[in-house]
């Protein structure tokens, strides 16, 4: 009876940490941009996530046994989470100065977060799976596994909601813009960008290879939103890491009207990515810590 008991567990476990592990994959998926290399940066996160999928897996059978330990054991884990949050972070600034373009503190500082919070998806995604199978409790093991993976894919679907940010394509609209070398200065739409283009040689690259975009808000008070430095700091970060920079990288805001001009002079001339990755750039949470300022003010008058 004890072996059956224990073979049992065993699968409930093994099942549990499964549906952590495969919640912690999706979401490395989903967010590829977040993370800094490949395949090392894979392998990190697969590691931590299949920990966090163990933690949560075997919570809830120590917790039946009586083994109250369980609780302080989780607490480190989850303290261990917050360190390699700040490992995550130092790697980030550590790497800044090697790159062309700056991600900037705020942009850092959400990565690392999303960093530590995917962890908490493979843990709350395999206890709700053992807890679930504990519940059910059938004779018939395939019951059990079924309705643990459905209860598991539930909580999955509800985290990944509820953690879904905007991004940039939320809130403006991002055409391609007109660039424009008037002497040494660089306009986008009439938009002044930068007066630096002092040599022939700057200038004839401009105007022969850069690709430039105009972002606009949807609302006058996501106006709030795009003057964040950090936020357009990591708009310009994403679309040079993406198309690659021969030299020139360029953003401003126009103060009259709210509108933010990009323009690069990119290694891979490829419009459609340029705007897409503009689009895709994630909101930051430094900006996003006020919940008004994703609402309409007006909308409620």
């Amino acid at each position: 009876m004890k072996e059956m008991i224990s073979q049992q567990y065993l699968i409930y476990i093994v099942t549990a940490m499964v549906m952590g592990s495969a919640a912690r994959i999706l979401t490395i998926i989903q967010d590829y941009r977040q993370y800094p290399s490949y395949p090392n940066g894979y392998l990190l996160n697969l590691v931590t996530g299949v920990v966090a999928a163990g933690l949560g897996a075997v919570a809830f059978p120590a917790l039946l046994a009586q083994n109250y330990s369980a609780i302080t054991f989780l607490t480190l884990a989850i303290q261990h989470f917050r360190d390699v949050r700040k490992i995550e972070k130092e790697s980030l600034k550590s790497i800044e100065s090697s790159e062309f373009v700056k991600r900037g503190d705020a942009y850092i500082d959400g990565i690392a977060k999303t960093y530590e919070a995917r962890n908490y998806f493979a843990l709350l995604v395999s206890l709700t799976t053992e807890i679930t199978m504990h519940i059910i409790n059938s004779e018939a093991m395939w019951l059990n596994i079924l309705c643990g993976v459905v209860a598991g894919t539930a909580m999955f679907l509800i985290l990944r909601r509820f953690s879904k940010g905007n991004s940039i394509g939320d809130i403006a609209e991002v055409k391609l813009g007109k660039v424009e070398v008037r002497n040494s200065e660089l306009f986008v739409d009439d938009i002044f960008v930068s007066n630096l283009l002092g040599t022939d040689i700057s200038r004839k690259i401009v105007q022969s290879e850069a690709i430039a975009a105009v972002i606009t808000p949807k609302k006058d008070h996501y106006r709030i939103t795009l003057d964040n430095y950090g936020q357009r700091q990591s708009m310009l970060f994403e679309v040079c890491r993406r198309l690659g920079v021969k030299r020139y990288s360029y953003i401003r805001k126009q103060f009259r009207t709210g509108r933010v001009a990009i323009a690069i002079v990119p290694l891979i001339r490829d419009e459609g990515a340029f705007i897409d990755t503009i689009r895709q750039t994630p909101l930051l949470e430094v900006v996003k810590k006020n919940p008004e300022l994703m609402k309409d003010p007006l909308e409620n008058k």
